[in-house]
């Protein structure tokens, strides 16, 4: 499988898109003024604890006030034998109180951060975690050997540190195959940055910023270039040469790949990445059977829907059922990527009567989202046949980054007919008329409407003017809103 990542870099707004086979699989965007928070450390000050939820909010200097449960904090050593289920909030936090947190998940729509006091910063290999001395190792690298090679490796680099305590560390995926050398570059970048971090906490006040995660193009880098890669474009040369000193310092192996893209034709545009964000952002997305799925992302959950469309198939219903299942399945897995949905996730996959055709359209899912950086978890199909996952959300999706609600609808997706509207109108002038005594009434409302109370709905005026006894006259307001009007007394 070929793969390689294109960064698209201005001073507003900075885009990755990975590419697989050809075809984009995800693409993250980060602008200027709305850079993401995960991963940032802050001294923040506890403004309100709540025990009946086993939470707290945290003003960590942040529009809203942030949000950490009890199970992100640490235990006394006197508590830890009870477990955290029977340890109150109120005895751990008390308002005013300074707390050191990491972000977990960026501000979503009204929801504040979500916050953990398990502290831990990632590098190229290696995650670092403070408050413990364990040694983890990314559950994707199966090979036991290996596991065992590089747990030897990493306990012999701590060793031979020269400090009291080093804290723990996670072997992350890309350390498959790296050498002592480079396991003990990143130990010993990890422990010198924590002891700027730990300085930073004992001279700043509450609440302020203690440590700021790399802006996305380096993230890339660090994240998500690994030995298959086989190209980093990059159109910014500023940029460029940036990666270029990043890379030498962290991630060396990856120098051989980076290229400075200087072509006239926008970096975006190579395959096709500006359609694909299009599409994204629109509910339909068209299978080349001939089916199609439907996107409904909520508040609550996001929801799936599949259908088979124009596709008639060859042989029997069942047999083209099961062959649109299994196409949605690839599709669904690309499009949760693509637009970087999280939460609880329903899809309803059009019913079959063969177990075995549920059990492969179900074994094609879960391949699927094995690709998927993010941790995912399909529990099955429930007694409906909806198949229920989660996919972790620790950022905004694409349509969160790149829409707003609509003002016309409030975020509905769907506006009120003229007819409605007019109905409405009728109501109250009804009410206006018991309520006052006046001469006659103007209404300003949309083209759209003010069209059909002069034409389809004005046997309805002719008789409402005839039971009222006044004169109703319309006037278009261009600026309106279609469900927007105003009955004006004259």
């Amino acid at each position: 499988m070929s793969e390689e990542i294109l960064i698209n870099f201005t001073p507003m707004e900075t885009r990755v898109a990975v590419i697989e086979n050809g075809m984009p699989q995800e693409i993250y965007i980060e602008r200027a003024e709305r850079r993401g928070i995960v991963g940032n450390i802050y001294k923040g000050k506890v403004v309100r604890v709540l025990p009946g939820m086993q939470a707290a909010f945290v003003d960590i200097g942040l529009e809203r006030a942030a949000f950490i449960h009890v199970d992100e904090l640490p235990l006394p050593d006197d508590f830890a034998a009870n477990g955290k289920g029977t340890l109150a909030i109120n005895r751990l936090l008390r308002e005013g109180q300074s707390l050191v947190v990491q972000v977990t998940k960026d501000p979503i729509g009204t929801k504040g951060a979500r916050l953990t006091t398990h502290l831990s910063i990632p590098s190229r290999y290696l995650v670092y975690m403070s408050g413990n001395e364990h040694i983890g190792i990314s559950q994707r690298i199966e090979d036991a050997d290996e596991r065992d090679r590089l747990r030897g490796l990493v306990e012999a680099v701590v060793a031979g540190l020269d400090r009291e305590t080093t804290g723990g560390f996670i072997l992350r995926t890309v350390s498959e195959g790296v050498c002592e050398a480079e396991l003990s570059q990143d130990v010993q970048f990890l422990c010198r940055l924590w002891d700027t971090i730990e300085e930073k906490i004992k001279s700043l006040s509450a609440p302020s910023c203690i440590y700021e995660d790399l802006p996305l193009n380096m993230r890339a880098l660090r994240d998500m270039a690994h030995s298959g890669i086989e190209r980093i474009r990059i159109d910014s040369k500023e940029t460029f040469q940036k990666s270029i000193d990043f890379a030498s310092a962290l991630v060396p192996e990856i120098d051989t790949v980076l290229e400075y893209y200087p072509g006239e034709r926008p970096i975006f545009d190579l395959y096709n990445i500006e359609e694909e964000i299009q599409k994204a952002l629109g509910r339909k997305v068209e299978l080349k059977s001939g089916g199609y799925l439907i996107f409904d992302q909520t508040e609550a959950m996001t929801t799936v829907d599949i259908n088979t469309g124009a596709y008639v198939g060859h042989r029997n219903l069942e047999e083209t059922i099961f062959k649109t299942n299994l196409e949605a399945a690839t599709a669904i897995g690309r499009q949760l990527r693509l637009r970087n949905l999280g939460g609880i996730i329903i899809i309803d996959f059009i019913d079959m009567v063969d177990e075995d055709h549920q059990r492969q359209v179900l074994r094609t899912l879960e391949r699927v989202l094995e690709k998927d950086h993010v941790k995912c978890k399909v529990t099955g199909v429930s007694e409906l046949g909806l198949v229920e996952m989660t996919r972790k959300r620790t950022r905004e999706s694409l349509e969160h980054v790149l829409c707003e609600s609509c003002e016309h609808c409030q975020g509905r997706g769907s506006i009120k007919t003229p007819e409605t509207v007019c109905y409405e109108i009728f109501r109250e002038i009804l009410r206006q008329h018991r309520a006052y005594d006046t001469e006659s009434y103007l209404v300003l409302a949309a083209e759209a409407v003010v069209d059909m109370l002069l034409d389809e709905a004005s046997d309805h005026v002719a008789e409402l003017e005839a039971f009222i006894g006044k004169t109703i006259r319309f006037q278009t307001e261009t600026m309106y809103s279609p469900e927007q009007f105003d009955v004006v007394l004259k």
